[in-house]
């Protein structure tokens, strides 16, 4: 199957051993980015036919977990609001469902920990080209939409996020076949403990089936929305938004 992070190694390394600054210098040429955006598309499109919507990503063995699962991105969220929840030990936290449903909720962490569970080990593929094999566990998103009342106009699922870069807030967004995916769940617990704030606390997405950057960490709030062009800067996520990563990741 195609694959966009294999591409983007293989451009590298035919271009002799360019880094990922060379890379970002091949973003920032207009033809290189219409070639991604069209094959963004292609992928989307086979991921679906030939995978099928509900196709499982492979799942792993304990065996196989790796020793060290690298932090990347933020590892302490600095705003205050956060700060005091994680003095806390979070118990204060609660995830909000909101935007384009019926019933709002606020759910604190012994909600979530009742909502229908899955725990899966899984491969986590960076864009830059990294990989480590973990086991995740949290309620699927799905059932917690379906209790929130999705509504038929929604289109799109954002993960707002209590960390940022430069004062710009981190957010990801999926569609609602990749939110409905049995494998797609808020993580609470990573390799059999809590999950830590260096990776996410106290509630991080695992979206399988795509590349690391859309797994954001440290979600606060899930809002159904039906377009995101008028969200931010209108591209979906924060790197799609200041990067021009593409949006949809699949692996």
């Amino acid at each position: 199957m195609f694959d966009r992070r294999g591409l983007l190694r293989g451009l590298a390394l035919g271009g002799g051993g360019l880094t990922l600054a060379g890379c970002d210098k091949l973003n920032s040429q207009p033809q290189f980015r219409r070639f991604l955006e069209g094959a963004e598309k292609l992928h989307y499109g086979a991921q679906r036919v030939v995978g099928g919507e509900n196709a499982l990503v492979r799942e792993y063995s304990r065996l196989d977990m790796s020793p060290v699962f690298r932090v990347n991105g933020n590892s302490m969220p600095a705003s205050p609001a956060y700060q005091a929840l994680a003095a806390n030990a979070f118990a204060d936290f609660r995830l909000v469902i909101d935007g384009l449903v019926a019933k709002p909720l606020q759910l604190s962490l012994r909600q979530l920990a009742q909502a229908p569970q899955r725990s899966q080990i899984t491969m986590h593929n960076c864009v830059e080209g990294w990989s480590a094999i973990g086991e995740w566990k949290g309620p699927q998103l799905g059932p917690l939409l379906r209790a929130a009342g999705l509504s038929s106009r929604a289109k799109y699922i954002v993960f707002h996020c209590a960390d940022d870069s430069g004062g710009n807030p981190y957010y990801e967004s999926i569609d609602l076949n990749d939110a409905f995916h049995p494998q797609t769940i808020l993580a609470t617990h990573m390799n059999g403990g809590v999950l830590g704030i260096p990776h996410g606390a106290p509630v991080r997405l695992r979206v399988e089936r795509q590349l690391g950057y859309k797994h954001a960490k440290f979600v606060m709030r899930i809002e159904a929305r039906d377009r995101l062009d008028n969200l931010y800067l209108g591209k979906g996520g924060f790197w799609e938004d200041r990067a021009d990563y593409a949006w949809y990741a699949g692996i």
